[in-house]
């Protein structure tokens, strides 16, 4: 049988993670063909393992992001785990961490350590807020990190508290950073340069999303707030209600004149009052009534779409999590609901230094 040749065949990735930002990094490198050994510690190994949702005995949380790996069951506070980490930190490209910063020092295995056993390898340490600086010691998830760099304080209404999203945007954001990070000091190596220590963490990968938020702060002293459903910067861009979803439409100023032809309203075009994206800020509640009355006579979400996708206004309905999974698209794209299941066979716990399955 001819095995598909991917970019990262042949390279052996360590892979000491646990949760999600480590294990998004990771499950890259397999999913571009990378041999990725998961190191777990016994006796419950990830603690993902156990999280929902659980189906006959596996967790789906657990699979998500470590399908496609091999696992060794590894106690590395004995002399014979460590030396056997040792002996496959030698025969591998890259060795990724994310315990707390400290941890891996005090289990024999900092960076001065590892150059030591592989002078070549790249080392990658993930954690919340970096292996140096005020915070580093702290404990931290990605809503940690995410409340730190201000991002968190964006979403929500204006005169209301911060939230949240339900979703693993630094973490997974945190991993492809990491999975960026290390591919270069590969190519960095393999264009003759010596191996290299990563240090990624949470909130500097958060800190790259503010848009608007940091550059009109630190450029024109001006501070911005949490606006909503409505973006401050630009109107109309925001969610609108429609018949059976909320529908978020975005008009930069290209946008506008479609937005005026698709509500039939081509006379606001030319406007002085709404000319301009300025002018419009300016009337942003009059702008966003003139449209919401538009969706509000319309049949179905349906004909509201049609009618915007028809100028080239940038619209989607907010779906719920099943019409994502069962979305035509997302099946074409290979990440909807599919009726197989991938083959991933789990192995047992071990009393010994080392256990090897697939995950």
């Amino acid at each position: 049988m001819n095995v598909p040749k991917h970019l990262m065949n042949g390279y052996r990735v360590l892979d000491m993670t646990h949760v999600l930002a480590g294990p998004s990094a990771t499950r890259l490198f397999a999913e571009m063909g990378a041999e990725v050994i998961k190191i777990e510690f016994p006796p419950d190994g990830d603690i993902t393992r156990a999280l929902p949702a659980i189906k006959e005995g596996r967790s789906a949380y657990f699979a998500q992001q470590n399908r496609g790996k091999l696992s060794v069951c590894l106690d590395v506070k004995t002399e014979e785990g460590k030396q056997v980490l040792r002996d496959l930190i030698k025969i591998s490209d890259v060795f990724v961490e994310n315990f707390a910063p400290g941890v891996i020092k005090r289990l024999g295995f900092s960076w001065d350590d590892v150059k030591a056993i592989n002078p070549k390898i790249i080392m990658c340490s993930i954690s919340a807020f970096g292996q140096e600086g005020e915070l580093s010691a702290l404990p931290g998830f990605d809503y940690i990190a995410q409340a730190y760099s201000g991002i968190m304080g964006m979403i929500g209404e204006k005169d209301g508290p911060p939230m949240f999203p339900m979703a693993g945007i630094g973490d997974v954001m945190t991993g492809a950073h990491a999975a960026c990070a290390v591919g270069f000091a590969l190519l960095h190596r393999e264009k003759g340069g010596e191996g290299q220590y990563l240090d990624i963490s949470l909130l500097d990968s958060y800190m790259h999303c503010h848009e608007l938020n940091l550059q009109v702060y630190s450029a024109a002293g001006i501070e911005t707030t949490r606006s909503g459903h409505h973006h401050w910067a630009v109107c109309p861009l925001g969610l609108f209600k429609g018949k059976d979803h909320y529908i978020c439409i975005i008009a930069l100023q290209p946008q506008w004149p479609g937005v005026c032809k698709a509500i039939g309203r081509p006379e606001l075009i030319d406007d002085p009052k709404y000319s301009t994206n300025e002018k419009r800020l300016e009337n942003s509640a009059e702008v966003i009534e003139i449209v919401q009355f538009w969706l509000d006579l319309q049949d179905s979400d349906e004909s509201i779409l049609a009618a915007l996708e028809s100028e080239r206004v940038p619209c989607a309905p907010v779906l719920s999590i099943p019409e994502v999974i069962n979305h035509n698209h997302m099946k074409e794209r290979g990440c909807g609901q599919k009726d197989q299941r991938s083959e991933v066979r789990r192995g047992g716990g071990s009393r010994h230094a080392a256990a090897v399955f697939r995950v």
